[in-house]
């Protein structure tokens, strides 16, 4: 039997599955299925590992696919229109089912997809990445980029259930299972110190992949995430904590054209950012930013921006974030290792002469 963790809105509750050979098994996924019509998006590495697999486990429904390019800079309004597009040419209907596989990329679009054909069909999400698998499956958020930022336009639609395999990150390569890494540790930073601390202790465990340890983060990971969505689904409060981090993080894939940093290296430099900011605007404890800086690194995982980007360039492309006013940034900081908040109208001159002194020192 695999774990189950509920996650309950006010729109929709919905259970996360976590279980050894769930894509192997029919009776979690058929149960989540509304009508005849299947569609399933995916994208040509992953189609190769597992799309037969899957489509044999559907073979009495009318199950069609939808292979996309890999990559987050094929996360836009052409890809989605090519989902729509063969949603019509197979005729599917109000009572289809759209079955994320794979990453966030995946299953941003395809969630996208499921909120507006028709005004809205059911989906699942099938997270084959850990990034995925802790974050980005989970709450509902779909989106696309636009060329000015990150995930600009999107919706908010929750999938009928998320079914999480462990085994798919057998198969994932190094610098994504690395990256998915970030988003476990900023779990930590903003939610559970002593999930932190767990992290800190286990670091050769995580970086073997130990199937115990694995199943831990998942469960925790997908705890903190199910509770906070739960709390906050349209994200205007406490949700916006879980964006620790992103915000610089979107700025620097936005500059590289997401093409030179995966979300989860991104997000590490933005953790890092996030700390140093920290200890100088409330006094965060001066440990603090040595220790995440420490655990990111150790875990192969980026902790300065790259060089090519400036201080202005970068929050030149802040302003774009959902969370910037025109003049002043909000931000979400740490109190400590395990509690984060909102940080409001944090002047842009401030903000730049700070971090233009911290690169000339070597901090960021």
């Amino acid at each position: 039997m695999p774990e189950c963790i509920f996650v309950n809105t006010r729109s929709h509750s919905y259970p996360i599955y976590i279980g050894e050979g769930l894509l192997a098994q029919s009776q979690y996924l058929i149960q989540h299925i509304v009508g005849q019509q299947v569609m399933i998006v995916t994208n040509q590495t992953l189609a190769g590992l597992y799309l037969q697999e899957l489509q044999s486990r559907l073979a009495a429904l009318q199950c069609d696919v939808v292979i996309l390019p890999d990559g987050e800079q094929y996360k836009t309004l052409a890809t989605l229109d090519g989902v729509f597009s063969q949603l019509i040419s197979k005729q599917h209907g109000r009572n289809t089912t759209l079955l994320a596989l794979g990453g966030g990329v995946i299953g941003d679009i395809t969630g996208f997809a499921a909120a507006c054909y028709m005004r809205g069909v059911n989906y699942l999400q099938l997270p084959t990445s850990l990034l995925a698998q802790v974050d980005a499956a989970i709450g509902g958020k779909t989106a696309v980029n636009h060329i000015s930022a990150k995930n600009l336009i999107g919706a908010f639609h929750q999938p009928s259930a998320v079914l999480i395999d462990p085994l798919t990150l057998a198969t994932l390569p190094e610098r994504e299972y690395c990256a998915g890494l970030a988003e476990v540790i900023k779990y930590g930073l903003m939610a559970d110190g002593e999930f932190f601390i767990w992290l800190e202790k286990h670091l050769a465990k995580i970086k073997d992949r130990d199937p115990q340890t694995l199943h831990y983060i998942l469960q925790r990971c997908c705890q903190l995430k199910a509770q906070i969505v739960s709390e906050d689904e349209y994200d205007r409060g406490k949700r916006m904590l879980l964006n620790l981090g992103h915000t610089f993080a979107h700025a620097i894939e936005t500059h590289f054209n997401y093409q030179t940093y995966l979300h989860g290296e991104a997000v590490a430099i933005g953790l890092c950012i996030a700390t140093i900011i920290s200890q100088q605007f409330n006094g965060l404890k001066e440990d603090t930013f040595p220790r995440v800086r420490t655990l990111l690194s150790e875990l192969g995982l980026p902790t300065r921006l790259p060089s090519s980007l400036t201080i202005k360039q970068l929050l030149s492309l802040m302003t774009h974030d959902k969370k910037a006013s025109l003049a002043d940034f909000n931000l979400i900081l740490l109190k400590n290792i395990g509690s984060a908040y909102f940080a409001q109208n944090i002047a842009y001159d401030w903000l730049d002469n700070f971090l233009a002194t911290c690169r000339e020192i070597g901090g960021i």
